[in-house]
């Protein structure tokens, strides 16, 4: 395969998709004969860094592929780890291309807005002599299974909570709801409020609480959520930033509690039924949520929202409809992949139907072994070998958990097949590094809400 003069060798491409330009295997090869040092630097809260040391070609023949990379590269950045102001160190030129991309006009407008608001400050990027210093603050969470604790798990689709007494469940309890579709911010506090009170009912107190939930959380605040995507920014501000704070301590007054990133607590749930660390989680549902767990057991508090990482380089890549990019991972593992892979496998799904029933449309073929369906599987599984590459190169995990509604049934066994398979045949070195494995029933029975349960300590 051939981008931006740049020969990308790939030996396995997804049958369902033969246009899929691993990202990681054109950053290989952009970077063979890249020669020219480059810096880059992103700046988050409490003066956090990440930092890249990279290359460019730095010729004129070659600035659209140096563009591209740098593009890819910081973008990956920013929806890792997070951040408001980019470093350049080495070039004035790409230091310009990356303030007109990173501009209310520019081609990456989402990613600077969502980033301005959600560190509330001004997104900048600056040109500098000598990059700062990497740093990071990883905290240890999560574990504490003393007293009586709730774990309430906010999804786009459903709320689960669970009552957990000295680290066993002893109720649960699972909710259909709609979040995403409610522009009132008081039906998300009320169903928040339900749960809580419902699990407090079978415990003789509360000791703390622990809420899991798709979005960024800072400081226990929602700084972004896709479960709150219709409510209004006025209201957004006033009522939702604070929503889980105010419906514990409403209901429960002066009790320890915790909010994380519910990729996050997938990772720790993982973790902890396991008995490991250097966990990814990856959980394939409506999207891609992600979480990890390093080496210590400690949370990182980076964004992790590869859903947002780019994963496909193919020019033609599937476009993201929130973000307006391309080739990002929401649309290569979730249901939209499912989704968007069906009519070339020669399936016609109703479009009466929602997402989620077109994926147990699906599914559903699955189970009765449609070599169509089983089509769709395997190119997910090419599709998440590529990628595990890339997240590799990222994080250096040593597990992946991979869980969600995609992974369920006979075509989760499918995606991790083949994703053994491309691993082994691509990447032989990673693939005797790393271990992706589906959840067992251990893990079920800690599950996402019973993790959140564990994480606030309890003060003694």
């Amino acid at each position: 395969m051939k981008h931006l003069n740049i020969e990308v060798p790939v030996k396995r491409s997804p049958k369902l998709d033969p246009d899929y330009l691993p990202l990681y295997k054109f950053n290989q090869a952009f970077l063979k004969d890249a020669k020219q040092p480059l810096g880059l630097a992103v700046e988050r809260s409490n003066g956090e860094m990440a930092v890249c040391e990279t290359f460019i070609h730095g010729t004129p023949e070659m600035r659209e592929a140096d563009c591209y990379y740098v593009n890819r590269v910081v973008k990956t950045i920013l929806w890792m780890k997070g951040g408001f102001k980019i470093y350049v160190r080495g070039s004035e030129d790409i230091c310009a291309y990356l303030q007109e991309a990173y501009s209310a006009g520019g081609c990456q407008a989402f990613d600077w807005d969502y980033m301005a608001n959600v560190f509330e400050r001004p997104f900048e990027v600056v040109s500098c002599e000598t990059l700062p210093q990497a740093k990071d603050s990883p905290q240890a969470i999560g574990r504490h299974l003393d007293g009586c604790r709730i774990g309430f798990d906010a999804g786009g689709s459903d709320r689960k909570v669970s009552a957990v007494i000295d680290g066993e469940s002893v109720f649960s309890e699972e909710v259909v709801w709609f979040p995403k579709t409610a522009s009132d911010p008081d039906y998300h506090y009320n169903g928040i409020v339900s749960a809580l009170k419902a699990a407090a009912e079978h415990m003789p107190r509360v000791d703390a609480v622990g809420v899991s939930s798709a979005g960024v959380y800072i400081n226990n605040r929602t700084m972004s959520a896709s479960l709150f995507l219709q409510v209004p920014q006025d209201l957004f501000e006033a009522k939702v930033k604070d929503i889980y704070i105010r419906a514990i301590t409403d209901t429960f007054g002066d009790v320890p509690y915790a909010v994380a990133n519910d990729g996050d607590v997938t990772a720790l749930a993982g973790a902890m039924s396991l008995g490991e660390d250097n966990v990814l989680g990856i959980a394939m549902g409506t999207s891609e949520a992600v979480g990890f767990v390093d080496p210590q057991g400690r949370i990182t508090g980076w964004l992790n929202e590869l859903a947002f990482v780019p994963v496909d380089a193919a020019p033609g890549a599937m476009q993201d409809e929130w973000s307006g990019d391309i080739g990002c991972g929401v649309k290569y593992f979730s249901q939209d992949a499912v989704i968007k892979l069906a009519p070339a496998a020669g399936i016609a799904l109703d479009e009466a139907l929602s997402p989620a029933e077109k994926l147990k449309a699906v599914q559903a073929l699955m189970a009765e072994d449609d070599p169509r369906a089983a089509d769709i599987y395997d190119s997910i599984g090419v599709y998440l070998a590529h990628a595990l590459a890339l997240y590799f190169d990222l994080y250096r995990f040593h597990h992946v958990l991979l869980l969600g509604r995609v992974m369920s049934g006979k075509g989760g066994d499918r995606i991790l097949a083949a994703c053994r398979d491309v691993l082994a045949d691509e990447y032989p070195e990673i693939a005797e590094q790393i271990n992706p494995t589906l959840p067992d029933e251990k893990f079920r029975r800690v599950g996402q809400s019973a993790a959140a349960a564990s994480l606030p300590e309890i003060a003694r």
